[in-house]
């Protein structure tokens, strides 16, 4: 195999391959990218056996060819290079050995068959449709913040992408909860999806689909089957096998008769809320919320460190309400809203509480409070 690549373009493909593979790995081939050269374009593969990443690039291919490395190894070479440069990638039938060449610089890397490389089995997806770039940006990034990191309910390691039922009609939902915050975000159900199966994506496919979702008007070809799931660029193809494991009934946990209104600007809330935290040493910090006739006080008070106090001008005509929550949630929350205001619905203290940006009911955001 011999080929010429453009040093963007290789650090491009290879940056998506190095971040799939996992850094510790019993089972070496794993670790490697799997570079296969032929017509006019050469394609880079790497999977931990659960996510598997394709990337095509445009090459001058002299000998096609097959071969893999180590992923990283390749990724900070291609990184260090200078840029503009013209990579060389050439590897001798039975050398056990890539040559990598860039103007003066010479590398030498050890490779392992690509016989050997296990590839993903291609799956018969039930569903398949397309999606804007923007739009499942948008789903996923405003859900995943609330990704549960407790291993014992991998079932809710992911966002739950479905259809669902909405007052305007049916939609395509992702809904995402570690069981104190829960993020439901709603799109219009693109053409072709109405009989998707609904699937939990994982958290790390999550994090690799963002880095396709860059180009607002780019189409993202998706494909749906109950146990796999994959979106596909014109030039990169991610697929991933799903969660396998039942989402809780998210709807019994979304208030429905929260009515004490507070509407404030979400920025000035986030704002607020931060400095107020900062005295607290705790990783739960609890922040106090007393709602009274348009004015909104928030407070800590950490025995060990001090205390602190912040008044903000809100909209709240509601009766006086004394309310507790986690720091960081509150944060996480505010930081959602891209409009100006924040809207919070409150029954009591001691029940969740609702947010939503504006009048906006394709994003609800629901809290769990804390005793404070």
């Amino acid at each position: 195999m011999k080929i010429s690549i453009e040093r963007a373009a290789l650090l491009r493909a290879v940056a998506q391959a190095q971040s799939v593979v996992e850094r510790r790995n019993t089972i070496p081939i794993l670790a490697n990218v799997l570079i296969e050269a032929e017509g006019s374009d050469v394609t880079f593969r790497a999977t931990d056996l659960d996510i598997e990443v394709l990337d095509k690039a445009p090459a001058q291919i002299e000998r096609a060819g097959a071969t893999t490395v180590s992923a990283v190894t390749l990724h900070e070479i291609v990184r260090k290079l200078p840029d503009g440069a013209l990579v060389t990638l050439a590897e001798e039938g039975g050398s056990g050995r890539l040559t990598v060449s860039a103007g003066r610089s010479n590398f030498n890397l050890a490779t392992l068959p690509a016989g050997d490389f296990p590839v993903m089995a291609s799956s018969e997806y039930s569903s398949n449709f397309s999606a804007k770039a923007e739009v499942l940006r948008r789903l996923f990034d405003k859900s995943k913040f609330a990704i549960s990191t407790e291993e014992t309910r991998y079932y809710l390691n992911g966002v739950y992408m479905h259809v669902a039922d909405a007052d305007g009609g049916r939609v395509l939902r992702c809904v995402a909860t570690d069981g104190h915050r829960l993020a439901r975000i709603d799109a219009d159900l693109p053409g072709g999806a109405e009989d998707m199966p609904g699937v939990i994506v994982p958290r790390k496919t999550v994090g690799e689909l963002r880095k396709l979702l860059d180009d607002d008007d780019m189409d993202i070809a998706v494909s749906v089957s109950e146990t796999k799931v994959r979106f596909a660029t014109p030039d990169i193809t991610l697929t991933s096998k799903v969660i396998d494991g039942t989402f809780p009934d998210y709807s019994r946990v979304i208030p429905q008769g929260n009515t004490r209104k507070l509407e404030v600007d979400a920025s000035d809330f986030a704002k607020a809320v931060d400095r107020v935290a900062t005295v607290s040493s705790e990783r739960s910090r609890a922040v106090k919320l007393q709602l009274d006739e348009d004015r909104l006080v928030l407070s800590v008070n950490a025995p060990d460190s001090g205390a602190a106090e912040e008044e903000l001008a809100v909209a709240y005509g509601d009766e006086r309400l004394e309310i507790g929550f986690n720091a960081k949630y509150l944060l996480e929350i505010a930081s959602q809203v891209d409009r100006e205001n924040a809207v919070f619905l409150f029954n009591s203290s001691g029940d969740p509480t609702l947010m939503r940006e504006g009048n906006d009911t394709t994003a609800v955001y629901v809290v769990m409070p804390m005793r404070v």
